[in-house]
Parts: structure tokens; sequence; C-alpha cells
């Protein structure tokens, strides 16, 4: 495993567990007021195209990280719209 590796693996779980305190505070206190759905919407479509991105490079780390966040995206717009009220 190369240094580079190392940093892009590190960076990837950095950036990919980002959201998973917005989406543990969510869980907890079953509200989303101040969550913006289009701010998800623009992320998705984000994650979707660096995954693309990682397809087509054949790079495995930028495929998983965006993957990984992707789930955890989708499972704040669908608590999103569950919890705004």
């Amino acid at each position: 495993m190369t240094f580079t590796t190392v940093i892009g693996l590190l960076a990837s779980i950095g950036t990919s567990s980002s959201l998973l305190p917005q989406l543990f505070k969510i869980i907890k206190e079953k509200k989303a007021e101040a969550l913006s759905i289009g701010m998800l919407l623009v992320l998705f479509a984000g994650l979707a195209l660096w995954i693309w991105y990682g397809i087509l490079q054949k790079d495995m780390i930028v495929i998983v990280a965006n993957a990984f966040s992707l789930v955890v995206n989708i499972i704040l717009l669908i608590l999103t719209i569950k919890y705004k009220k």
C-alpha cells in the first residue's frame, strides 16, 4: 500500500463519515427542521457523479467512499422527509 493510497483512504473516511453526526442527531431527536432537502439533493447528485467518475477511472477508493456517503445521504433524505414538520 502506497503513501498516496493511505492518504486517499484517510481522506475518504473523513469525508464519508462527515454526515454521520447529523444522521445520529436526527435519529435521536426525531426532528429535521433545520436540514435542507435542497442541499441533500445537490450532495446526492455530486456523490452519484463521483461514483461514476470512480467507475470510469477504476478507482475503488473513490467508488467505495462515495457509495458509503451516498447511502448515508439517502438515509438522511428519507429521515428529513419523515421528520420535517
